[in-house]
């Protein structure tokens, strides 16, 4: 079923099939520039990472039963080779392969949107999935950091992105707000705790340099302490554990229990 184009340059990628060792239906078409064999490595990992899709979860349902095949070799052009793969998917549907493949093939965005009966194949697929923890050593990223110039890009692009109007809690309060009456257990406050305590802490060991602290007193100088009503109830009732009459804090409080 293979086919090649004529000519001695190195391919610039291929189109390959998956399917079942004792079935000649194909499920998944696909273009690499890799070989074929490693490619389906790929997809293998992928599958067994937790990936959420029909064909990721067939994929994991029979990974031991899966072969893959070079359908065809691309020597002139990738736009070839995506115009490739989208004449094999059209072609192996209308032969009645249940291809998994969400979209119509090609490079690049392929405006795949998903229907409401998709949505809740997808969700009814997820739900009850105990997810992959890949903690410490286990993870892909473990003991490497990302460069500085690829940090410094990130800050570009996001600098002012939740900002005002764009933030997308922006002037929500009370009830509006996503995380009003939300409550950390005890249990989880422990955690934080114990992962903040001591050299675990970001700013163990460290002090504000001289220039600092004057900067920090300046900018501070003439700012009314407690900065708030709130601030001051909080710092002189709260903590304190005293109650004022004239306080609307604290009437607040002891009408609330």
């Amino acid at each position: 079923m293979a086919t090649q184009l004529p000519g001695r340059q190195r391919p610039v990628g291929i189109i390959y099939g998956i399917r079942l060792k004792d079935s000649n239906e194909y499920r998944y078409i696909g273009l690499t520039t890799w070989s074929s064999s490693r490619r389906l490595r790929r997809h293998l990992s992928n599958a067994r990472a937790g990936r959420k899709t029909p064909y990721y979860d067939w994929l994991r349902k029979h990974q031991e039963d899966v072969v893959v095949d070079q359908l065809y070799t691309e020597r002139e052009s990738l736009t070839r080779l995506g115009e490739a793969e989208i004449l094999w998917i059209a072609a192996l549907r209308a032969e009645g392969h249940r291809l998994l493949n969400l979209s119509a093939g090609g490079l690049g965005p392929t405006g795949v949107v998903w229907t409401d009966e998709m949505r809740e194949a997808a969700r009814q697929r997820s739900t009850g999935r105990k997810g992959v923890s890949r903690p410490g050593p286990l993870g892909p990223f473990y003991g490497m950091q990302h460069t500085p110039e690829q940090r410094a890009k990130w800050s570009r692009d996001r600098k002012g992105t939740f900002v005002g109007p764009a933030n997308p809690n922006y002037g929500k309060f009370g009830e509006d707000h996503p995380s009003f009456g939300h409550t950390m257990s005890p249990e989880s406050r422990a955690v934080l705790s114990e992962m903040r305590r001591g050299e675990r802490n970001p700013n163990f060991g460290k002090k504000a340099s001289p220039e600092t602290r004057a900067k920090m007193s300046a900018a501070q100088k003439g700012v009314p302490k407690p900065s708030s009503a709130r601030s001051a109830h909080t710092r002189y009732h709260t903590n304190q554990g005293r109650t004022s009459p004239t306080c609307k804090f604290c009437i607040s409080d002891a009408q609330s229990n």
